[in-house]
């Protein structure tokens, strides 16, 4: 049965390994603008000649524009045309938007490339996920577990990058006041994203400027100039370029994407099905508007609901915590040497990275919820050790990297998870890429203002509240799912499944059905 199930997986990627690639390629170009602020923010400051707190309005005007990149991004989605332009335009812009920093002398300019970053990294974000997920559908797990590593690797390269072009000292001349130690101690805070209690560091802003950061963001340009060609190689070999394309075709229709299903007999294509199958797309929140809510049970609300808060949560903490690690360790109880506390940051990254990497061959074997439940202990377990060795300098180190390697598959699994719980694939995507950026962007803030006023050791004990908050969230998903269950079965002649499609919501057991169930598939499916 196992061997069975290598075999139709391996099937499907040999089907649409250059969608996959392109698409694992593109979240490099998003994991590149994910690190690169941070540590150039110093440079950036001199170089718009601005104050330290003006300079880090940019770190939100990304942030929030990132959130609504992620909301308008399944609206791009519909049709293979629509979401690799998409694709194609915000990967290109991300280039542009690196080549066009070092000429942002004015605090407004950068500000405004910053935002268009950000809204092209939400689209990246929620159109690279909803596509695998529409591709491979119950086997999505390992792709996005891969999908989700790139961002790593691209967060790895960028800091590595731009290392060699940042100031040692003051990049203002005629500031005898701020050495290289100060800027280097001022750099690990700001690496982490962190936006808050700088209003009391004052650096000169008058004088001339002298900074080599350029050559980074070109040469971070030219290395993501790859991502939108492989995009429009994709595109030309589909044949989408107007001289050869329905601009009506729907992804994964009829050639596009073809999938196969696995029989006794060998491998065979399923055009038919998934015609029906590109139609489940539907825009952020537009399932809960298509038609009568009446048509739907409750579960099928809370299912969004919950699985939305478990990111919200999760990737909260993600965000909070490489904001705010670096600030807790250099203060008391801990007290570390700035550049010891500035490895915090760069383990819990590589934490992450490692993870991402080590789920994928996990994905092969253990069912999503399985990874879920680990994953979701161990982060409960960690975010205690760490309150109760709160006074350990050894055991942040070991702690930051427990909990980097935990929490690093959340996102994907509960991607997967509940798509396969509601049937359908698309709107479940982007509620939950839009909860996770928006936990990002508010706890991060929330975290910084009960820093700033009840002290360093407030940072461990928020973590710790926010992660059993996202605990309760999955136990409840984890009932929900069983009472979803329970009513979609309870329904006869599956009338469930046709009042979503009333409703505008194809399920995939509609478009794709004995596919999944290897026990019962006796003869390929007849196209």
């Amino acid at each position: 049965m196992k061997h069975l199930l290598n075999e139709r997986i391996w099937a499907l990627f040999r089907s649409n390994w250059q969608h996959t690639f392109t698409y694992w390629i593109v979240f490099f170009s998003f994991g590149l603008c994910v690190a690169f602020l941070g540590p150039t923010i110093l440079d950036l400051r001199c170089q718009t000649q601005s104050t330290l707190q003006e300079i880090t309005l940019v770190f939100f005007s990304q942030q929030f524009f990132l959130f609504i990149g992620s909301t308008i991004g399944g609206f791009f989605s519909k049709t293979l045309v629509s979401s690799l332009s998409a694709l194609a335009a915000s990967t290109l812009t991300i280039s542009v938007v690196f080549a066009v920093i070092p000429l942002c002398h004015k605090l407004l300019l950068l500000a405004f490339a910053m935002a268009v970053s950000g809204l092209a990294m939400g689209i990246i974000d929620t159109i690279s996920n909803l596509q695998l997920v529409k591709i491979y559908q119950k086997d999505s797990t390992v792709f996005l577990q891969a999908l989700h590593f790139f961002v790593g690797l691209g967060a790895l390269v960028s800091p590595l990058i731009a290392d060699p072009f940042l100031s040692e000292t003051s990049c203002v001349i005629g500031n005898s006041s701020v050495n290289a130690t100060s800027l280097t101690h001022l750099r690990h805070r700001l690496a982490g994203r962190h936006v808050h209690n700088v209003s009391s560091v004052h650096l000169h802003t008058e004088g001339e400027v002298v900074t080599n950061v350029s050559y980074a963001f070109w040469i971070m340009a030219i290395i993501n100039l790859p991502v939108p060609v492989a995009i429009f190689i994709l595109m030309y070999y589909e044949r989408l370029f107007a001289c050869g394309s329905d601009p009506s075709r729907r992804l994964l229709d009829g050639d596009v994407l073809a999938m196969k299903t696995w029989g006794t007999t060998g491998l065979t294509e399923d055009a038919g099905h998934q015609k029906e199958s590109s139609r489940s797309h539907i825009g952020l929140f537009s399932c809960c508007l298509l038609g009568n809510a009446n048509s739907f049970p409750p579960s099928f609300f809370w299912l969004h609901i919950l699985g939305g808060l478990v990111l919200f949560f999760s990737d909260g903490i993600v965000g909070s915590y490489t904001g705010f690690v670096y600030s807790y360790a250099v203060a008391p109880p801990m007290d570390l040497p700035h550049k010891t506390a500035g490895y915090l940051t760069s383990v819990f990254w590589a934490a992450i990275t490692v993870g991402r990497l080590s789920a994928i061959p996990l994905s092969y074997h253990f069912k999503p919820i399985r990874l879920l439940i680990v994953n979701q202990v161990g982060v409960i377990v960690t975010l205690l050790l760490l309150l109760i060795f709160s006074n350990s300098s050894v055991f942040l180190f070991i702690g930051t990297c427990g909990l980097g390697l935990f929490i690093s598959s959340i996102f994907p699994c509960m991607l997967a998870l509940t798509e396969d719980i509601l049937e359908y694939k698309g709107c479940a995507t982007a509620v939950l890429v839009t909860s996770a950026g928006m936990g990002e962007m508010v706890l991060q803030v929330l975290v910084g203002s009960v820093m700033h006023n009840q002290g360093s050791f407030s940072f461990l004990l928020c973590g710790m509240i926010f992660g059993c908050l996202g605990f309760v969230s999955f136990v409840l998903l984890f009932f929900v799912q069983q009472s979803h269950k329970n009513v979609t079965e309870a329904f006869p002649n599956n009338s469930y499944t046709e009042r979503l499609e009333q409703n505008g919501i194809k399920t995939c057991s509609a478009a794709v059905p004995n596919t999944w169930d290897m026990s019962k598939q006796k003869e390929p499916i007849d196209p």
